[in-house]
């Protein structure tokens, strides 16, 4: 190849890169903002989705979060956001009263919003949202408490590694109120630190011997608790459950020292609201029943869900991502995507 034809075949490789930008940006451009810090692995799958859902609806998306998890550095990114010109904007609703001023920003300038992951549709609505995508926590927290309810359960300790989200205690609630338990003395604030999850949850079953289960909240809190178990000799022996999923968890899950996964299939979290927005601009309507369709008849998104198991619940305003329960007898199935787009 001569040095002519090298220069010819980068500019025109140069040419195709910047109309490929530019159609990005022309067919849209949006930022999905959430409460979690940069130690939280798990919203890799939720960077996972709103990649490939860029990618298959030909548009830019953006993600943000506070690097130590503080909400008022949320509040900033959700500001900055509604001053920045996107198409769009993704938010988790972590704190309604700490959040709200700043989210007003966004609807004010008439950006259009969906709330995920966090909060309630409720909330979600009160906002000015097109909808909320995500699990409605307290029946995820009920339905997990069912299953323990069958198998005996009346006492647990839930493992809270995030307690500044006053959502993440409705998991807590629901599971607490079917099997009959305080809710209140039954929850610990852990902290995000593995040892210190580790040490206080060691604590509470010395001082709760009668204890039953334990539901952890996420990997986060997982993977100590069972570091717990396993040091006090109960791992596999004391019922446990987790939201979520994580290696330790489908490891946990196979070997029976953890009873289920409450999936709430985050993928679905990031792709959906990236696929409604950009279906909203592109069919230039803002009727959810129609865009909702489109996204499910879409090939590109079918397919995504098709080969990763993933079964979203289209409502009439809302989008349920979750829950589902991960066992012994479908893990083998989740476990090949988890941690990516499970």
């Amino acid at each position: 190849m001569t040095f002519e034809t090298k220069r010819a075949l980068l500019k025109t490789l140069a040419l195709a890169a910047l109309l490929a930008a530019g159609s990005a940006q022309a067919a849209g451009r949006y930022v999905l903002i959430s409460h979690a810090p940069d130690s939280d692995a798990w919203w890799n799958t939720i960077k996972n989705s709103i990649k490939q859902a860029g990618e298959d609806f030909g548009v830019q998306v953006d993600y943000r979060n506070p690097p130590t998890g503080d909400l008022a550095d949320m509040a900033r990114l959700i500001e900055q956001a509604a001053a920045a010109g996107y198409d769009g904007v993704i938010t988790t609703i972590a704190d309604y009263s700490v959040l709200e001023g700043a989210i007003k920003k966004v609807t004010d300038k008439k950006i259009p919003l969906i709330t995920i992951n966090s909060g309630t549709t409720a909330q979600s609505e009160k906002l000015g949202a097109v909808m909320h995508v995500g699990q409605p926590e307290y029946e995820a927290g009920r339905g997990a408490g069912y299953k323990a309810q069958a198998a005996g359960v009346k006492t647990f300790l839930c493992v809270n590694h995030y307690a500044t989200n006053p959502a993440s205690f409705e998991r807590c609630r629901g599971f607490a109120e079917i099997i009959g338990a305080d809710y209140k003395t039954s929850t610990l604030d852990a902290g995000d630190d593995p040892n210190g999850i580790e040490a206080k949850v060691s604590a509470y079953l010395r001082q709760h011997p009668k204890t039953d289960a334990v539901l952890a909240l996420g990997p986060t809190s997982a993977a100590p608790t069972l570091k717990a178990l396993d040091k006090a000799g109960l791992k596999g022996k004391l019922y446990m459950a987790s939201f979520d999923l994580s290696d330790e968890i489908s490891k946990g899950i196979k070997d029976g020292s953890v009873k289920f996964g409450i999936d709430q299939q985050p993928y679905l979290q990031g792709y959906i609201p990236v696929a409604v927005l950009a279906t909203m601009k592109q069919l230039k309507s803002a009727d959810r029943a129609a865009v909702a369709e489109a996204v499910k008849a879409n090939p590109k998104a079918k397919a995504r869900f098709d080969e990763y198991g993933l079964a979203p619940v289209y409502g009439k305003r809302h989008i349920l991502s979750g829950p589902g329960f991960v066992t012994q007898d479908n893990i083998a199935k989740v476990e090949k995507y988890a941690g990516q787009y499970r």
